[in-house]
């Protein structure tokens, strides 16, 4: 009997190749884990209704989301933390004299501060997301919020980073920041559930590409980083493999023994 593991997989340039499909070879690979016996989840900074339909083709209830602020266990939502509501607040205000955008996200949908900008588009357009946010500049009021996107250009955002230390910006497109609580990362999404199933630091596997899979990639013992990530994550990673179109995730797992 192999002892069980668990494999965390980021989604964008790691389970999805350019074309923001599943390389055949990963989508074996994942029930060939699976039918070892072992635990398969996502990693992502995606919302939960971003995945759905790659959690249902790949048959996966467990993930991290939002970088860590909203973790679900076999269907269960087992750890939130949202962000401070008065410093969104006040982040918003600054972001409207500023005319940047911002979207608020909760566990089910995300509205944008300022309808039909061009920075929303070019970003998300790039998720091959097809319905863009809708505006209410008022969601985060009575609701959690567990992520937000800032949308400035490369540089600007290092006037929100200096007034708002109660959040974590990390850019993930030419047009867009991600901002989630501060200290909030993956690596700590990802130990509610190892402490939940009592799986061992050794037993745990990680796959990134992004800025945002730095702090996963460091802290989990066995982290593979794709060909086709930034240098921070490669070098962030226990092991480097091929890139996500050139059978990264297959590859990555034989590397390490699991196949």
């Amino acid at each position: 009997m192999t002892e069980r593991s668990i494999i965390f997989f980021d989604i964008d340039g790691t389970l999805l190749g350019e074309d923001k499909k599943v390389p055949a070879s990963a989508k074996e690979a994942v029930f060939a884990l699976k039918r070892l016996g072992h635990e398969v989840a996502i990693a992502t900074g995606r919302a939960p209704f971003m995945f759905k339909e790659l959690r249902k083709e790949l048959d996966i209830d467990s993930f991290v989301s939002y970088n860590g602020q909203y973790v679900v266990l076999r269907g269960e939502a087992i750890y939130t933390n949202p962000m401070d509501k008065n410093a969104l607040q006040q982040l918003t205000d600054l972001a409207l004299q500023r005319n940047h955008p911002v979207v608020y996200m909760d566990h089910e949908d995300m509205k944008v501060t300022v309808p039909d900008h061009e920075y929303v588009t070019a970003s998300m357009g790039t998720l091959k997301i097809y319905d863009l946010p809708g505006h209410d500049p008022l969601y985060y009021q009575n609701r959690d919020i567990y992520q937000s996107l800032l949308f400035c250009e490369e540089g600007e955002e290092q006037e929100y980073e200096q007034q708002f230390k109660a959040f974590d910006l990390i850019r993930w497109h030419p047009y867009s920041t991600d901002v989630i609580p501060a200290g909030g990362s993956k690596a700590k999404g990802i130990a509610k559930i190892t402490e939940k199933l009592g799986i061992p630091a050794e037993r745990q596997y990680a796959f990134g590409d992004g800025l945002n899979d730095i702090e996963m990639l460091s802290q989990i013992t066995n982290s593979i980083a794709m060909g086709n990530g930034v240098p921070e994550a490669k070098a962030a990673a226990k092991y480097v493999t091929k890139s996500a179109d050139e059978d990264g995730i297959l590859h990555g797992l034989q590397m390490v023994g699991l196949l």
